[in-house]
């Protein structure tokens, strides 16, 4: 009988049997094979191949199994992560879908006897977090990666910046109310009854705007227009005395704007961030780490990468290097030359140096740029300002 049809109905069948799982105990780990009955791992197991492989893993069996650890280990992992990220998630499940991999490593080729000691060996070596419930074991991942960490550590930082930003700005504002609220009397209402002589008296009520409400009586003897005539000349009383106390003190005391915008000016001055590298801005090297060669040496900022890092050029030999903020300080050039501030409410703004004060290590500049150009501010801290290339 000839060797049948590539294309017969008996060779589509055996293709289509094979692409699915089969039963692990007729699965050979070493030579990869699958085989579909007891039969063929009976045939596997006697030939000249399968022995070969035995005799290879004989003479070093703990470097095979060593490999097969690895290789399940790293696939399971690899799963769990894109599958399902840092979720929670039964150990079980995450193996159900690994194994439905008709290529995969089995667990009976690794150093783990069962799923319950691979889950704690997770654990015990800090990729996953893992828990046991009445449910069985659940694992979460851990993700370790560098760029996730930072990702994640620039998110902290942004919320704890608008955070700050938030409580200044309530702080400002309950300043302002309580300025607001000095040197008033609050008035306390005077309620009374609404009384007529006579039944027939309509009693009218006049709701002026932007005044408290005044209620009068038809009559000019009652008791409601006594009150309503009486809370008017009050009020008409203070407002007089707010007025001439207000023009004798007028010279004395600034107006409430006047302090609201020196109050606004004081808090722009003062916020600071914790970066501060620019472009184009010239700064000295001061880490030890790479050698005498860049140490004290000069340079120029061509890039600034995630607020913290800079790409620079050093001045002498022209070399490039991607410095932290830590490794680099600020250049403060002689009186009349161009600088940039990089920190506080000037920041990002050129200016011409005026002086220094060395006693209190800050320096006097004029704004030369955008549209407070022209101001003279003082008391500039040096590591506030830097030269300009």
């Amino acid at each position: 009988m000839g060797k049948p049809d590539f294309l017969g109905p008996k060779a589509i069948a055996n293709r289509i049997k094979s692409k699915g799982l089969q039963k692990l105990r007729w699965y050979c780990q070493m030579c990869q094979k699958q085989c579909r009955d007891e039969n063929g791992f009976k045939c596997h197991c006697m030939s000249e191949s399968h022995q070969r492989q035995l005799l290879l893993a004989s003479e070093n069996p703990q470097q095979f199994m060593d490999y097969f650890s690895e290789q399940f280990r790293s696939d399971f992992l690899e799963l769990l992560r894109r599958r399902y990220g840092t979720k929670r998630v039964h150990n079980n499940a995450v193996y159900n879908e690994y194994i439905s991999h008709r290529e995969h490593i089995h667990m009976n080729a690794t150093q783990w006897e069962t799923l319950t000691d691979f889950t704690k060996w997770l654990g015990r070596e800090g990729l996953c977090k893992v828990d046991e419930t009445p449910k069985g074991w659940y694992i979460q991942y851990i993700d370790r990666d560098p760029e996730t960490i930072r990702r994640q550590q620039e998110q902290e930082r942004k919320k704890k910046q608008d955070l700050d930003d938030e409580e200044k700005t309530a702080k400002f504002i309950e300043y302002q109310v309580r300025r607001g609220l000095e040197g008033k009397e609050l008035e306390m209402p005077v309620y009374t009854e609404l009384n007529r002589e006579k039944k027939e008296e309509k009693v009218t009520f006049n709701l002026n705007k932007g005044a408290s409400t005044s209620v009068a009586a038809s009559s000019k003897t009652s008791v409601v227009g006594q009150n309503a005539l009486k809370m008017v000349e009050g009020a008409v009383k203070r407002k007089e005395a707010a007025h001439s106390s207000g023009q004798t003190k007028e010279k004395k005391k600034k107006s409430a704007l006047d302090e609201i915008m020196e109050l606004e000016e004081e808090t722009k001055r003062t916020s600071r961030r914790d970066y501060w590298l620019q472009p184009e801005i010239i700064v000295k090297i001061v880490t030890k780490k790479l050698g005498e060669k860049y140490h004290k040496k000069k340079a120029v900022v061509k890039e600034v990468i995630d607020k913290y890092t800079a790409v620079v050029k050093v001045i002498d030999s022209g070399h490039k290097l991607k410095l932290d903020q830590t490794h680099l300080e600020t250049v403060i050039p002689a009186p009349g030359k161009k600088v940039m501030v990089l920190n506080g409410g000037y920041r990002g703004n050129e200016g011409i140096l005026e002086s220094i004060n060395e006693k209190r290590f800050s320096v006097t500049i004029t704004i030369d740029s955008g549209p407070l150009r022209g101001r003279r501010v003082e008391d500039i801290q040096y590591e506030d300002v830097s030269k300009l290339a």
